[in-house]
């Protein structure tokens, strides 16, 4: 049986390492690339984050694999297996790291047989570190986090995201689901990461987050931290979370993630 305890130990001192680069570089000048379009970019750190990840895990545990932002886009094939696997989104909201905007995260998962393990989202910025492991809670800072109890959209805040994609197809739909949705809910927040926008689930301080087009660096973290912090997580159309389908629906409770499943145009992107 793997040594969750010292795998968990070894990644936490990564991730810390890791955010003190991010926290270090967000307010100076950066070198920026463009991936696949204007608004989806990649930096110096994300790469340099990505690299004392892997290969801080790959020193004490060489048998581990590895699904990471930078590494799939530069051409690796994405392939979810058995195997002990982290995945990994060095600098999730990149787009908020390249202006100075502070919402920006680490995101690290373990999945070991495909069964999520243990997740990771922090953000050295606001010195917000959420973590969670299978079947022992999701916690901020060291102190233990649930979600709300929130069961209806009228009461509830929607973490809401444009995306990275400015494909005209997908954005009639994003903007389709807002205009259902606005007059149905509380209200609606962004914070543009994926992880922090789950993890606010976690937190209580929202109560639902959907989004198409993502990835499953996004994702997979959040997804451990939302289930162990009490919540859902589930595909938006209403059949299980699949971290590979770039789809993504967590809620505080299953009611709330049924309501909002029903009025939810879909959309289908490729998969990693």
């Amino acid at each position: 049986m793997a040594d969750y305890d010292q795998i968990y130990d070894l990644v936490l001192k990564l991730v810390k390492e890791g955010g003190a680069l991010i926290k270090e570089t967000i307010s100076r000048p950066k070198n920026v690339e463009v991936k696949s379009c204007d608004v989806d970019l990649v930096t110096e750190t994300d790469k340099q984050v990505e690299k004392l990840l892997m290969d801080g895990i790959s020193s004490k545990f060489p048998d581990h694999r590895f699904i990471g932002e930078e590494t799939t886009a530069s051409g690796v094939k994405v392939e979810l297996t058995d195997s002990p696997t982290w995945i990994i989104d060095p600098v999730d909201g990149t787009m908020n790291f390249v202006h100075g905007f502070p919402h920006t995260c680490i995101s690290i998962a373990l999945v070991d047989k495909k069964i999520p393990q243990i997740g990771m989202v922090y953000n050295p910025v606001m010195e917000q570190l959420f973590t969670a492991r299978k079947g022992k809670g999701a916690f901020l800072n060291g102190k233990p986090i649930h979600v709300s109890d929130v069961k209806e959209m009228k009461k509830a805040i929607l973490m809401f995201e444009m995306g990275t994609s400015r494909d005209p197809a997908k954005m009639k739909i994003v903007m389709e689901n807002l205009a259902i949705l606005a007059p149905l809910i509380h209200g609606t927040r962004a914070l543009g990461s994926a992880a922090l926008n789950m993890c606010m689930v976690a937190l209580g301080g929202a109560d639902c987050n959907f989004e198409y087009g993502i990835h499953a660096w996004d994702i997979a973290a959040g997804d451990i931290i939302v289930r162990e912090a009490g919540g859902v997580c589930i595909d938006p159309s209403g059949g299980p979370f699949d971290v590979l389908s770039r789809r993504v629906l967590c809620a505080s409770t299953q009611e709330l993630a049924d309501e909002v499943t029903k009025v939810l145009v879909q959309y289908y992107p490729e998969r990693d």
